[in-house]
């Protein structure tokens, strides 16, 4: 058996594979519990014996186990042998679906965020989305297990949702389920600056993240001058691959501690000695869609003031869940711990405050009629100082490509991000 530890919101949420173990006795109250034990079998027996339809006892039982854990919080739940595939194929960056992260709320099923360059991101679904119905069927009475099951399907099949944003009319997308393949980290120059986003913490995003950074320095060398670490709307994932990602920034430290109920279950996670950018300064862009992992890594780099977080608050998921397999039938997601940041902040139901609140807009040139200078005055005294004119000048490394560089025009939190980073770097430079 394995241990892995996962932080995400809802379908990836913060789990850890566990052996399974004998149950333990509960201390005290055993004969109560017994009774209550006895209460359930009774009502079982009522129900497959006289309920209008013939119902299969694993659905029962399934659906009775899942009502314990779902009662509890949003994340934990009950996983059938299928579900407990599912999920294992998802954290190793590859799965069938409409490419979205979900949660509860009021009985909905709200986005937490959708997966770049999947169905759900075409289609214009944002975080914080309600969907009221999955092809025509209400969703109010589902679980959120019974909700993600019917949101999958046969890969190029489609399924119709009513959506309810904010406080205008529901309104229906239609998708077409595909496979979902997550690249979870991607790169670009911007100038001198390095652009990473990671979409998600998979297996791969650690190794991705040094190469990506490792290609960049190799590129522009002692020109290079910071990096825009962009996770809006990443949904968490392995916390492993969080760990990680926070270390390659720091030289020291603490970056994450999970507590659970006894005081013996908890851990803290410590950075290493290295720091993949030597110094350079960071600046981190998180939203309302970035969850739990992504969390962890914002607050931790917060935290050590390596780097500058930017953006609005973060979805606010600090708890951990643990994935217990029982036996060949599947597995229960059960809340374990909560997580806290290296100055001990709990981020559940709270979030990550960005150090720079900017919030997502457009961005508009504004029309400027014709402007005189001093030099287009008659007679105008010339300057002593005017050097020789020069050729053209060098422009710095553009982007990767035409549409990345769009994509940069109309970000405005990216272009706050990048005007940051080269006026900290002007600074460093002209101190120097």
């Amino acid at each position: 058996m394995f241990a892995r530890t996962f932080a995400a919101a809802s379908l990836a949420a913060g789990l850890a594979f566990v052996p399974p173990a004998a149950a333990q006795a509960p201390q005290g109250g055993g004969s109560e519990t017994f009774r209550l034990l006895q209460l359930f079998g009774d009502v079982f027996e009522i129900v497959r014996g006289e309920y209008v339809e013939e119902v299969q006892d694993r659905k029962l039982i399934e659906d009775a186990i899942n009502g314990m854990l779902s009662a509890l919080d949003p994340h934990s739940s009950f996983l059938n042998a299928r579900s407990f595939r599912d999920m294992q194929v998802q954290t190793r960056g590859e799965f069938g679906g409409l490419g979205i992260e979900v949660t509860m709320e009021n009985g909905l099923v709200k986005v937490v965020s959708p997966i770049d360059d999947t169905p759900a991101f075409r289609a214009g679904l944002r975080p914080n989305d309600l969907i009221v119905q999955l092809d025509g069927d209400p969703v109010l009475g589902l679980t959120l297990q019974e909700a993600v099951e019917k949101m999958r399907g046969p890969v190029n099949s489609q399924i119709k949702l009513l959506v309810r944003r904010g406080e205008t009319a529901p309104f229906e997308i239609v998708l077409t389920r595909a496979v979902i393949r997550i690249q979870s980290v991607r790169s670009r120059l911007e100038g001198e600056i390095g652009y990473v986003r990671i979409t998600s913490f998979t297996e791969q995003t650690d190794q991705g993240l040094r190469t990506a950074v490792a290609r960049m320095r190799e590129q522009l060398g002692n020109r290079f001058k910071g990096l825009v670490l962009d996770m809006r709307n990443n949904p968490g994932g392995l916390l492993d691959q969080a760990i990680a990602v926070s270390d390659a920034f720091l030289e020291r430290g603490e970056i994450v501690s999970t507590r659970g109920r006894r005081a013996d279950e908890a851990q803290r996670f410590n950075a290493r000695a290295g720091d993949v950018l030597n110094g350079l300064p960071i600046v981190v862009l998180i939203n309302g869609g970035s969850a739990s992992a992504s969390e962890i890594v914002a607050g931790a780099l917060q935290d050590h003031r390596r780097a500058i977080v930017l953006g609005t608050k973060s979805f606010g998921k600090g708890s951990v869940q643990t994935v217990r397999p029982v036996g060949n039938q599947g597995a229960i997601r059960l809340t374990t711990a909560r997580y806290y940041t290296p100055s001990g902040r709990s981020i559940q139901a709270q979030g990550i405050e960005p150090d720079i609140l900017v919030e997502a807009a457009r961005i508009e040139r504004t029309a400027q009629g014709p402007q005189r200078r001093e030099a287009d005055l008659r007679g105008a005294l010339r300057n002593d100082q005017a050097a020789p004119a020069q050729g053209a000048p060098q422009p710095s490394a553009p982007a990767a490509n035409e549409e990345a560089a769009q994509e940069t025009a109309q970000d405005y939190q990216l272009a706050r991000a990048l005007d940051l980073l080269r006026g900290l770097a002007l600074y460093q430079q002209r101190a120097n």
